[in-house]
């Protein structure tokens, strides 16, 4: 009997993958009469043989209805059962033009039956096959291919594209960088922007993000294998944290998108657009490629459009939105903590004295918020008083002051412009070099070298020139493991930058050295600012870009981690010696 209630779960989530593919194949292609209604025909097959497992599966475990995952089935039943019920004795066809005219709840349904099914599979992280620097690439690589086909179907783009151009554009969405070779405005249609916008969410969070959440939400629980491999990739320091780690990265990202784009929404003109659902894509759209600091915009010369040039409401919404995915998730959870600890001692009545204060904000906090807000006071200083009778001369007193923190933010990975970016001065575009290359903060959506390593780095510095042999900040030590991984991720990624200016010089000698040395920081520190060569770079150029953006987003580090194997510490060490350095 667990035999065949096996291999029918089995049989059962081949049906729903089938169904999300007979998905894809809708909007990718134009249909004719037949065979969208065969395709519809299919889809309540899928939910039929979806409500059978879901009732079978509780039959089978009582203890399933005393889970969290029962609210969920219990509503995704109900909603298929609705479905069938208007349509078979009520005669709705819900039709809408939400997406491509097709009736959107049913595929909806199907979507979440898939969902169901694929989080029962048994999804083990093995060790001893891939270590978690291995898994971490392998995810994002499938992720890039499968956006590049999806990206090449017909219904996706209104002329076509060629499928360099598509891997181009599904890597610079799954690594979040930005740089383009095609208009997403005006080449994508709304199913082609739909799938760039789900590119950018899953390359933002990662993909075994949800897959692992949603397997562990479904099962109740997960493999000390899986636990131990997870630890690794979301840095959790008690194995007890991960899923509850997976699970706060998930709330924090969907909450401050949902808040952001209620927000943009409220602060755009609807004039520019010409339905409501256009203004409520835009303001989806843009919230999510703001938090993963992606760049990417539906407009044809993002923020810096006419019509949204001197919307300074949105202006600020967008950097509050992109510099909180810059912190990383860690550092906001730290944050939200600190604050609620700070709220309940302002209502606590007890005495004060000799009262015992824990360390909160923790080192990783307080240095990644110092550095953080340092580079961005000094760069907005800077970018103010440099450009204040060049890029900023049309806009007013507080639109200059709005546009040159924007100026100075958005080269730390997010990537929107609100100015021309080749109409730079010079000492602006060495500036925007650096806030590219030093990036967004660890374990957030951004790229870069991280503000922790460049903090790292300046640290060491002052340290050795105080002729002290240990870094010291905050009442804390850092340790010499972390100083190790800042040098070997500054000089990986100088290496990297450098060879891929080498190579782009040699396929395209006729651009100049500073174009191709700004294109190739932007794609590595996944910025996605240009100053206006990607879409005619050659195709080996735009090879290289893919790599680079491929490489900045992963890390070097990872990269390198993953194709070295661990070995296994021994308990000896050799005499020390100091190497002449200066």
């Amino acid at each position: 009997m667990n035999f065949n209630l096996t291999l029918f779960y089995r049989v059962t989530f081949w049906i729903s993958l089938i169904g999300l593919i007979a998905i894809i194949s809708d909007f990718g292609f134009s249909q004719t009469e037949l065979s969208q209604r065969i395709l519809d025909i299919f889809y309540f097959f899928v939910l039929g043989i979806g409500v059978i497992s879901t009732l079978v599966r509780y039959f089978q475990n009582l203890t399933l209805f005393k889970r969290k995952v029962f609210f969920f089935d219990f509503l995704s039943v109900c909603f298929t059962l609705w479905i069938f019920y208007m349509y078979l004795f009520v005669g709705v066809p819900f039709e809408t033009d939400l997406l491509l005219e097709n009736p959107i709840w049913v595929k909806i349904a199907v979507l979440l039956t898939f969902i169901r099914e694929f989080s029962e599979l048994k999804i083990n992280f093995k060790r001893t096959v891939l270590n978690p620097a291995q898994i971490f690439i392998l995810s994002f690589l499938v992720i890039i291919f499968i956006g590049s086909f999806l990206l090449i179907l017909p219904n996706a783009t209104y002329d076509g594209i060629s499928y360099l151009d598509a891997l181009f554009t599904s890597t610079s969405a799954v690594c979040v960088t930005g740089l383009v070779v095609v208009d997403t405005g005006t080449h994508f249609t709304l199913f082609g922007q739909t799938i760039i916008m789900f590119l950018i969410q899953a390359g933002g969070l990662g993909i075994l993000t949800f897959a692992s959440y949603f397997s562990y939400f479904f099962k109740g629980g997960t493999s000390y294998e899986n636990q131990l491999a997870l630890s690794d990739m979301t840095s959790s320091k008690k194995l007890g944290e991960v899923f509850s780690t997976l699970k706060y990265i998930i709330l924090i990202t969907f909450g401050i998108e949902l808040f952001s784009g209620a927000l943009i929404y409220s602060s755009i003109d609807s004039s520019n657009f010409d339905s409501q659902f256009e203004q409520l894509f835009f303001s989806a759209f843009h919230s999510i490629s703001a938090f993963c600091n992606a760049g990417f915009s539906t407009l044809n010369s993002s923020l810096y459009d006419t019509g949204f040039r001197f919307n300074y409401y949105l202006q600020l919404i967008v950097i509050l939105t992109f510099v909180l995915g810059g912190l990383g998730f860690p550092i906001v959870v730290n944050i939200l903590k600190y604050f609620k600890y700070k709220i309940s001692t302002l209502f606590s009545f007890s005495s004060r004295k000799n009262k015992y204060r824990p360390w909160v904000l923790n080192l990783n906090s307080r240095i990644t918020l110092v550095t953080t807000l340092s580079i961005s006071f000094i760069a907005f200083i800077l970018f103010y008083f440099l450009e204040y009778n060049n890029t900023l001369s049309e806009h007013s007193d507080f639109g200059k002051i709005v546009t040159a923190l924007f100026g100075a933010t958005t080269p730390r990975t997010a990537g929107f412009n609100t100015i021309d970016t080749a109409a730079m001065a010079f000492p602006t575009i060495m500036i925007v070099f650096l806030l590219m290359w030093i990036g967004a903060s660890p374990q957030s959506t951004g790229g870069g070298i991280k503000t922790s390593t460049f903090a790292i780095a300046t640290l060491n510095i002052i340290s050795l020139a105080k002729g002290k042999s240990r870094i010291e900040i905050f009442r804390r030590e850092i340790a010499d493991i972390s100083v190790r991984r800042a040098f070997a991720i500054i000089s990986l990624s100088l290496v990297i930058i450098g060879f891929a200016i080498v190579f782009i010089a040699l396929f395209d000698p006729e651009k100049e050295l500073m174009e191709i040395a700004f294109e190739c920081f932007s794609a590595y520190s996944t910025v996605g600012l240009s100053l206006g060569i990607t879409s005619s770079l050659t195709s080996a150029s735009k090879f290289v870009i893919i790599v680079v953006m491929f490489v900045g987003r992963i890390s070097m580090l990872s990269l390198v981690i993953a194709v070295f194997k661990k070995i296994k510490h021994k308990n000896y060490s050799y005499p020390k010696e100091e190497i002449t350095i200066n």
